[in-house]
């Protein structure tokens, strides 16, 4: 059986849904390639059923789901129109793909053992074997092969991100150092906006004090000197009474 970092041989055969389908057609594209032992069976169904129910999950991954069993056309298209698939299923009858990829061989079978399928899946990108599920568990299978498409789409890197990042060599630090600059930019920008708009109407309320400022103290001023006068007027009353009091005297 093929191993994970092996070439994936290449294979071209006929399809349910027309036509032939080759390894090729999957050049920019991971395969998730996955051999079954027959269609109308309950694991069989149940494994189709389920990779169907997660075809969006995994297109979105960046892959595509192929089936491959030694089934005619016919009983491909009778399987998918009656269990509703909408995965591709492909037709290997001589078993010669079986064969290349290590999909058929020995096997235990209520306790016997038989020549047959081998439930496996494959996982190929750029033509590369990148993961095999050998042994197949049909029940929640299709999640492990999806959780396998989004750990590596997830920490995936294309080449030319990583030139572009190699090339500028930019740390943490300087990244926050920038950000850091920037916003003091934008601070000291608005900063001034602000300035600029309010600094007619501040000239105009410091006048507008100054002005009232003005009234305050001439009204203060004039009253002072009307007390003044006053307390003058008084004391040139009191000094003429004194005077007078002491000529009668």
């Amino acid at each position: 059986m093929l191993k994970e970092g092996d070439k994936a041989p290449a294979f071209d055969l006929e399809s349910d849904e027309g036509g032939r389908v080759s390894l090729k057609d999957f050049s920019n594209r991971t395969l998730v390639l996955y051999f079954y032992p027959r269609d109308n069976t309950p694991g069989c169904t149940r494994q189709a059923q389920a990779f169907t129910a997660s075809k969006k999950a995994i297109e979105a991954a960046g892959a595509s789901v192929v089936g491959v069993s030694r089934d005619s056309l016919k009983s491909h298209t009778s399987f998918r129109d009656k269990c509703g698939l909408g995965i591709t299923l492909l037709s290997d009858p001589d078993l010669g793909v079986h064969r290349a990829y290590g999909a058929w061989g020995m096997k235990k079978m209520y306790g016997r053992d038989v020549e047959g399928v081998l439930r496996t899946t494959f996982v190929i990108d750029r033509g590369k074997v990148t993961k095999v599920f050998p042994n197949v568990k049909v029940d929640g299978h299709a999640d492990a092969v999806l959780q396998v498409l989004t750990k590596t789409t997830k920490d995936e890197v294309p080449m030319a991100a990583k030139k572009k990042s190699s090339g500028k060599k930019r740390t943490k630090k300087s990244t926050a150092a920038a950000l850091g600059e920037a916003a003091g930019a934008l601070v000291a920008k608005a900063v001034g906006k602000v300035a600029a708009a309010t600094a007619p109407k501040a000239k105009k309320a410091k006048a507008a004090a100054k002005k009232k400022a003005g009234k305050l103290a001439a009204k203060g001023k004039a009253v002072v000197e009307k007390a003044a006068k006053k307390a003058r007027a008084t004391k040139k009353k009191a000094t003429t009474k004194k005077k007078a009091g002491a000529k009668k005297k």
